[in-house]
């Protein structure tokens, strides 16, 4: 018997959350407001995955791998500061990190997360 795919908050695009065998798939998170410095987008992001990780019936402390894309590296150390604060109390997933330019300019940071439900 094959697995039911579940996704959530589809659109003609993109889905947001995709659940197989067990396992949470998020889209790329990025800032609400792209108008926040590195500190205000990360948080902003870190919410939101809390919010659809719970929405799939999990949450950070399932977290099996993180992907991020950072705009600048001279962010880095104030992005891993938030990120370090949100994980704390949890052991880290897996984690890589890349320098990237994002689709939209103002994006300062994008964050794709994998989680057991």
């Amino acid at each position: 018997m094959m697995s039911e795919i579940i996704k959530l908050d589809s659109n003609e695009t993109i889905t947001e959350i995709t659940i197989f065998n067990g396992v949470v798939y998020l889209a790329g998170q990025v800032p609400d407001d792209d108008s926040l410095d590195i500190v205000g987008q990360t948080r902003e992001i870190l919410a939101n995955i809390d919010k659809a990780l719970a929405k799939a019936g999990t949450d950070k402390s399932r977290l099996l791998t993180a992907q991020v894309f950072i705009k600048n590296l001279d962010d880095f150390d104030k992005f891993n500061a938030e990120y370090t604060a949100w994980i704390a109390g949890n052991v880290p997933p897996t984690r890589a990190t890349v320098q990237a330019n994002l689709v939209n300019p103002n994006w300062l940071i994008e964050i794709v997360v994998t989680a057991a439900v």
